[in-house]
Formats: C-alpha cells, structure tokens, sequence
C-alpha cells in the first residue's frame, strides 16, 4: 500500500496519505528589551569595532579593567538596569611600547592602560639555553611563556614581541609612551554608522558638543521615521530636539561614594534605564541606582518649567535621586501626535509594535505566506494574538479584536494593508485628593 505525504489530491495508487502540519498559532512574542549602546572614550579595548558587554561580565579581557575602575564609570552606569551594553570605543589612542635588548613589546592597543604593562625576563630554573618571559600587569603576572629566541614568542592578550635574535634577562622592563587621545567628530560618525546595523533600544552621547547632539538628533529621526528602527537618543540638555525619539537629560546625580555626575555622564544610566524598561514600565519616580542627590538642583518653579519643556529631571527625595517624570523631548503637539507622545512609557509600547510587527513579519510571514484570504486571516490572527498579549501584560487597553484590526489586501498582489487602533496604557502620575471633613 502507498503512502506518503500530498499537496492535491491526484495521487494514482490506493493507499493512506497523511500530512502533519501545526494548528495556526502565534509565532512571534514580545521582543526582549534591555540594549543599550555608547560611544566612548576608553583607555584600553579594541578601537572602532561594536564589543558586546553583558550585565555582571568580567571586563578584563575586553576592557583591561574591572567594572568597579573609575575608567569604566560609565560602562558600570549604563549596565545598572541594562542588561547587555554594545560599546563602541571611539579613541585609537598611542601604543605604549619598551625595547629591552633586542627584544621590542608592544601594547596590543593604544591608551595608557599599556603604561601599566612590564615585561620580566629571566633564565628558566630547568633548562639554561631557555628564558621565562613574563607579562606583568601592574606586577600581576597575566602571562609567560618559555621560549629559546625571540622568534619563539607569541603575542598575548596583552601585549605583541617583535625582534631577532637571543633574549636578555631583565629584571622588569616597564612600557611606556602610551595615551588615550581624543575622539573626533569623525569618530562619532562611525560610531553610528557601526550602530545602525544593530538591535538595540537606546543609544547614548555622554558628551555635550552640540554638533554632535544635532548629528545625533537627526540619526535618530532617520532611523525611525525612514527605516523605521525604532530607538530613542539620550542626550544632555537638548530639549530643542522636540522628537519622541530624543530624551535630554538636564542635570546630574551624585552617587553614594560621592562621585558627581554630569549631565552629559548621567546620559548612560538614562539610556540604560529606558532600554530596560519593559513596555508596561514607567520610569517617573525610579530612583536611581546608588545616587544619594542630584547636581544641581532645582526649585519646584524650575523643575515645572523644565517638564513644560521636555526635558528628563532628576529631583532629590530622601536621600535618593528620582526621575520627575519619564518624557522625551516632543512638545510641539499636532493632532496627529498629542501629548501621550511625550511619555517614554506610550513610546515604548508604540515602538515594540513597530519593531516587533517587522520582526515576526519579516521571519515567518514575508514571502512565505500566500496573499489571500486564508493568509491575511492567519496574519490577522497573528496580530490580535500579539495585541492581546500586549493587553495581558497592561501595556495597551480596551483592544477588540472584532472591531480593532483590519487586514486587507493592498493596490498590488504581493501587498497586505493592516489597520489597527491601540490605546497605550500611561502610568498614575497624578492624583488629587479631596477630604472633606465633617
């Protein structure tokens, strides 16, 4: 008896042919939230390329620093909440370097981390024709290697050997020459050129150069409204921007060891903290990790002003710094965009449809789905599952599934058209109170 699978029913011989195919069912979810990007100026770390850092990472190998070093503040900053960090480290920097006989080692990258490299050399205890060459950092051993010449070296993850001959035994020889440089405005560029081709939530400009802020500003309303990549830009004292897609941060905090923070520095928690944030999550009155107070701050007169004109305060409560109110920079409403616009909150649930329709769409749907009745319904259907997933979570409200959403056919045969109403959900920011005593 034959068998097998079919695809119409025009097969010759008798026999049992069966298909298995999966119940129509959501294939897509939420997206993950929680990635945020900076461009920095760094002392160690491969220049010009996107390093993935990951919340509670060591960051010796990529950085040449422990996440507690002041060299790394900001790194430490914007992984309070976030829970991966794609780093960019802007600056080349010079290469510290030490000859010592004929044998020249070299930094493996420019910034004066290298400065804190030596190099020991001395005959190994089992073998006279043989040295151990050690790599020192900060006159911990990171490396050592047994060899008879130079030839036999092999650059580690800290420094590279280059020259001929016999090796000479010394006591340490300590690199010197290296620096951290500057970054050009060059360099910022490529940073976001790197940028655009990654996912991520929000990215940061911990600098106050308002070329580079105008630069930045104008990225991110290209992404968003062109390539419709929906991030936020978070940058310092920028309320001019007037964009859903940008938050400025007006003041600083200060941190519980009493580091005080700009607001140019506080950028990276805020883009942290916003990319964390889930789609049913407010940030307004979130406190700040280990920030005691703010710099400078405000009157009540001031902080209103501030708020009217789109920009991300913080205020010192208690002991701690909060956010006044979680807003972007949007005050120029239209009827087209209203007030909800400027909550973060609103954006983020507005974002995530965005992102997330491309996303699922473009994976299983896009030409792979036939464009007719039985496939928009599955599309249709996959929308609504999303939508009132979204609903579950608090994130949207009031979502029929009847009167809702449309999925129509568009003006060409590969086209679909979809029409959807969503009410994002904000946060209770205000509430009045009334007692009456009788």
């Amino acid at each position: 008896m034959a068998g097998g699978n079919f695809t119409i029913q025009n097969k010759v011989r008798p026999g049992v042919y069966v298909n298995f195919e999966s119940a129509p069912k959501a294939v897509g979810t939420l997206g993950e939230r929680g990635v945020v990007s900076l461009p920095l100026v760094l002392s160690w770390g491969e220049p010009k390329v996107m390093t993935m850092i990951e919340a509670g990472e060591d960051t010796m190998d990529k950085l040449g620093y422990p996440i507690t070093d002041p060299s790394l503040l900001l790194v430490r900053e914007a992984l309070k909440r976030a829970r991966k960090l794609l780093l960019y480290r802007v600056n080349t920097g010079t290469k510290a370097a030490v000859t010592t006989g004929n044998l020249t080692a070299t930094a493996k990258w420019g910034g004066v981390r290298g400065n804190n490299l030596s190099i020991v050399i001395a005959a190994n205890v089992d073998d006279e024709n043989r040295f151990d060459v050690k790599t020192l950092l900060n006159g911990d051993e990171v490396d050592v290697q047994t060899v008879s010449a130079i030839a036999d070296l092999a650059a580690n993850d800290w420094v590279v050997f280059s020259g001929t001959g016999a090796l000479d035994a010394t006591a340490g020889a300590p690199l010197s020459g290296g620096s951290d440089g500057a970054a050009s405005n060059q360099d910022y560029l490529d940073y976001l050129a790197a940028v655009e081709t990654q996912d991520c939530n929000t990215i940061a400009l911990p600098t106050s150069d308002p070329t580079m802020k105008g630069v930045f500003v104008s990225f991110c309303k290209r992404l968003r409204d062109d390539e419709g990549k929906k991030i936020q830009v978070v940058l310092e004292n920028d309320p001019s921007a007037d964009y859903e897609g940008v938050i400025s941060v007006k003041n600083g905090v200060i941190l519980d060891d009493g580091t005080a923070l700009t607001a140019a520095q506080a950028t990276a928690w805020v883009a942290g903290a916003t990319a964390a944030a889930q789609v049913n999550q407010s940030l307004t009155y979130a406190a700040y990790d280990g920030a005691v107070d703010v710099s400078p701050r405000y009157t009540n007169s001031q902080i209103a002003a501030a708020l009217q004109a789109g920009e991300f305060v913080f205020t010192a409560n208690n002991g701690r710094a909060l956010v006044e109110q979680d807003i972007n920079t949007l005050t120029g409403f239209t009827p087209l965009k209203n007030g909800a616009f400027a909550k973060n909150r609103v954006i983020r649930v507005l974002d995530g449809i965005s992102n997330d329709f491309l996303r699922i769409f473009s994976n299983f749907y896009l030409g792979k789905v036939s464009n007719n009745d039985d496939g928009r319904n599955l599309l249709k259907g996959e929308c609504i599952r999303y939508l009132q997933s979204l609903q579950a979570l608090g994130a949207v409200q009031n979502f029929n599934a009847q009167t809702d959403i449309a999925v129509l056919a568009g003006t060409g045969p590969e086209a679909v058209v979809i029409e959807t109403a969503v009410q994002p959900v904000d946060a209770i920011e205000k509430i009045y109170v009334t007692v009456t005593v009788g």
